[in-house]
Formats: C-alpha cells, sequence, structure tokens
C-alpha cells in the first residue's frame, strides 16, 4: 500500500518545498541572513523530528556510529551547503531563477551516481545534460532580458542544485542501510546542527527574532510544512521508489514556486527564461527516466 503511494509522497513534499519562498522572504525581510535562516531551520526540525521519535518509537533514534557518515553527507554537505546557497540566491536573485538553477540537481545525481555507484551515462542523458546546460544559460539571463541574474546568482543556483542533488545519494545509502525514513530526516537535521554553529550567532538570531514577535509564527511554518513534513514525506517516498522517479515527481517544486513568484511576488518571466525552464525541466525529466 505505501509502496503504491509513494509518488504521492514525493508529489506532496514537491508542494510543501515549493512554498517555502514565502517563508525565506518574510524572514530574510525582517533583516535576518540567509545561514541565520537556515539555523532556524534546521535546529526547528531537530526538535520536533526528535519530539516525534520519541512520542512514536524511540528506538528509532538509535543509529551505528559507523554510518554515522551517511548522516554527515545528508545533514551537512547536503542540507547546510544546499540551504545556504538557495536561501542566499533567493534574496540575490528572482524566485524562479533560484529554484530552477536549484533542479539542476537530477544531472548531478546522475554525474554522482556514475562517480560513486558505476552507472551507465547512456546517450539519452547526454543529450539530457546538453539540454540543462542550454536551459541554464537561457534562466541565467546571460541573453539578456527580464530576471537577469549575476555570476553570483548562478553560481549560487548551481550549488544549491549540487547539494540537493546529494541528498539522494546519501539518503538512499541511509535506507539501504536499513534505517526508518524518520530516522534519516531526524538525524540530517542533528547533524545540520552542528554544521551551522560556525557561520552564526545564536543570540544575534534571538534578537531579531524578538524584535517582531510574528516572525516566530513564520518560522514555526517553515519548520513543520517545508522541514519536517516535507523532508519525511520526500525520504519515505524515496524508500519504496527510484531515487530517478523521486527526482521527477520533484520538479514539481519549481513550478509551485514559480508559480508563487508571479502571483505572490509580482514577478516577470520573459520568453527566453521560459524557454530556459523548459529545457531544464525537460532535462531533469528525461535523464530521470528508467533505463
Amino acid at each position: 500500500m505505501i509502496q503504491k503511494a509513494a509518488p504521492v509522497f514525493v508529489t506532496g513534499a514537491a508542494i510543501l518545498w515549493g512554498i517555502l519562498v514565502i517563508f525565506i522572504k518574510n524572514l530574510s525581510s525582517a533583516g535576518l541572513e540567509s545561514m541565520e535562516i537556515v539555523t532556524l531551520r534546521v535546529y526547528g526540525a531537530s526538535l520536533l523530528l526528535v519530539m516525534g521519535l520519541l512520542l512514536y518509537n524511540k528506538k528509532l533514534l538509535k543509529i551505528k556510529l559507523k554510518d554515522a557518515w551517511c548522516f554527515l553527507g545528508t545533514g551537512v554537505v547536503s542540507i547546510v551547503f544546499f540551504s545556504y546557497c538557495y536561501f542566499k540566491n533567493v534574496t540575490v536573485s528572482s524566485v524562479a531563477v533560484s529554484s530552477i538553477l536549484m533542479y539542476t540537481s537530477p544531472i548531478w545525481v546522475t554525474l554522482f551516481a556514475r562517480l560513486v555507484f558505476r552507472e551507465k551515462i547512456r546517450k539519452r542523458k547526454l543529450v539530457a545534460l546538453v539540454m540543462a546546460f542550454a536551459g541554464c544559460v537561457l534562466v541565467s539571463g546571460i541573453t539578456g532580458g527580464v530576471g537577469r541574474v549575476s555570476a553570483e546568482g548562478l553560481l549560487l543556483g548551481l550549488g544549491s542544485g549540487i547539494g540537493y542533488g546529494l541528498y539522494s545519494i546519501f539518503g538512499r545509502i541511509a535506507l539501504e542501510k536499513g534505517y526508518h525514513p524518520m530516522t534519516v530526516s531526524a538525524y540530517t537535521f542533528l547533524f545540520a546542527c552542528v554544521g551551522v554553529l560556525p557561520f552564526v550567532k545564536p543570540a544575534e538570531i534571538w534578537t531579531k527574532m524578538n524584535a517582531a514577535p510574528g516572525l516566530w509564527g513564520w518560522a514555526l511554518c517553515m519548520v513543520l510544512f517545508s522541514t519536517c513534513m516535507s523532508f519525511t514525506l520526500y525520504t519515505i517516498g524515496l524508500k519504496y521508489m527510484e531515487a530517478g522517479r523521486a527526482a521527477v515527481l520533484a520538479t514539481l517544486e519549481p513550478i509551485v514556486t514559480t508559480l508563487v513568484g508571479v502571483v505572490v511576488y509580482k514577478e516577470m518571466l520573459s520568453l527566453v527564461m521560459i524557454l530556459g525552464i523548459v529545457m531544464v525541466l525537460g532535462a531533469s525529466i528525461l535523464i530521470s527516466k528508467e533505463n
């Protein structure tokens, strides 16, 4: 039953990730820096997930020390790096550009899978890589037009795509070792808590959040809906379906985010950028299909 519902879980996660930009915008407009928002996200998520496991089944909190590297990968190498790049890019680029460049992730997953798992890259995948590169060029605004993005924005976008893709690699390894999806999610954010500490000053975050009490509401919604629920749903889906298929369904996220940008923030998209978006999404779908 759960296996048949796996696509529904991944789709739900994609929608919840798609609205994440609303919370980021509200928190950043109040003066919080990108890494400070990341800190709120990972500490809030780890607290709720650990509490949930204690209530549900505290045995799921047990992991083997030799497997800690998996969660170091999902938490620090993926979540901290990806979140910083994406959150920062939302403040320097448009919502649509940030989201679409992040969704070069299926391409990076394919390349990493080749290096780590020795998976073959067939002709169809090479075509997809070319499509994705061309699409990124168009979305980046190098050709001119509405929504032009800086070199910083382009690099941050690609960095977020790499970090986001690594979650599927490390997460899949942890699941294959027999860990429960909620265990993977909880330890991902526990390790991420350690990863963000060198980059922030907790006292400053506390001061900024208390300056406007309404910010705690935005932070709670970000943690509950676009972090705890979304990552748990995605990890459950990842357990019962191939990472490539999950990546295809997750491409709904940039569509949701782009709609949020257009409807809520009145962002404009040029025809060239729309073409680039279509090419990136098309490449993601093509590269993630089963052989």
